[in-house]
């Protein structure tokens, strides 16, 4: 939601629309607790036949597939972290980095969804951080605000392999062009001044009154930082491809159909900060795109049982990260 409100702060004057109140709690609250309600419906409706559905030997194998590529999946966003530092003029020091990308992602599920994020803000101005030089608190907060931003342009992106859908797929090429120079740093501006004083809740971050510039930013288009993200957001799908091949799914829809499904939902997950990792938001906006063309039944049982692959990746990958951590130590 914090996204789309910057996108909105991006546009031109004569393309802004009227800001409305609102309600008590905040919209990512209420899309919180409308997924989360309509999602229990389905269960209530569902649950008995989810429960007569079973997986063969193949099934838990794909399963078990979907884990390592979700595991996988991690390295590879952490590492499209690295290469957004690395175009914002810092240097990287890719095995530290993939460690902390890995053993603060759990953060994400604490209440407000944003620890991760300080986390991460203080550790890249940390001397024993995972940059070779301490990156200055301007480049430091470009890179964390980043990272989810061109995440969510590419994921958005794959929905328009999907075809025209009535103007939709067309709507969702429209972030890409707000990363043209011209857009990209107000937008970077925009989402700063609503998230600088949440992030600068660490003991590392700079007292200030007023939120601090952007930095400049280097010339063209960020192709190599979209680039390994889209590559991270493919990785991720990937998971899921894995739990809808255990269901024996996979002929129900085209594969465009199931990526461009999937990558809607991660965004909305990734940009509805109210439940923590997304939970709720990912499985309604799936059953939502989905529902008409695949049974009710299987469909929820391949939502859930991705959420818990990637929740038990994110277990695995902090663990050894820490592990690992103790051992270099």
């Amino acid at each position: 939601m914090k996204l789309l409100k910057a996108w909105r702060s991006a546009l031109p004057p004569w393309l802004s629309l009227p800001t409305l109140p609102s309600p008590p709690g905040g919209l990512g609250l209420w899309f919180t607790l409308l997924s989360f309600g309509f999602l229990l419906a389905a269960l209530a409706s569902h649950g008995r036949q989810m429960l007569q559905l079973s997986l063969d030997g193949q099934g838990w194998l794909w399963l078990v597939l979907g884990l390592g590529l979700s595991l996988l999946s991690l390295v590879a966003n952490a590492l499209g972290l690295a290469v957004v530092l690395a175009w914002l003029g810092l240097q990287p020091r890719w095995a530290a980095l993939v460690r902390m990308y890995l053993d603060t992602n759990l953060r994400k599920f604490l209440p407000g969804g944003i620890w991760h994020l300080t986390t991460r803000l203080a550790l890249l101005r940390d001397p024993a951080g995972p940059l070779r030089a301490v990156a200055p608190w301007p480049q430091a907060l470009a890179a964390v605000l980043l990272d989810p931003l061109l995440a969510a342009a590419a994921a958005l992106a794959l929905v328009a392999l999907d075809g025209w859908q009535a103007g939709f797929g067309l709507l969702c090429l429209l972030p890409l062009g707000l990363l043209l120079p011209r857009w990209l740093r107000p937008l970077l501006t925009a989402l700063e001044r609503r998230q600088a004083r949440r992030l600068a809740a660490s003991p590392q971050s700079p007292p200030q009154e007023e939120p601090p510039p952007i930095p400049s930013l280097p010339g063209g288009y960020p192709w190599l930082p979209l680039l390994s993200l889209l590559g991270f957001v493919l990785v991720r799908f990937g998971g899921f491809a894995c739990c809808v091949a255990a269901f024996d799914l996979q002929g129900s829809l085209d594969w465009t159909g199931w990526l461009a499904s999937f990558a809607l939902a991660w965004t909305a997950g990734l940009v509805v900060p109210g439940a923590p990792g997304g939970l709720g938001v990912f499985e309604a906006v799936l059953l939502l795109r989905l529902g008409s063309q695949i049974p009710e039944a299987p469909l929820l049982a391949i939502a859930i049982s991705y959420r818990v692959v990637v929740t038990l990746a994110d277990l695995v990958a902090a663990l050894t990260a820490r592990l690992d951590q103790r051992l270099s130590r």
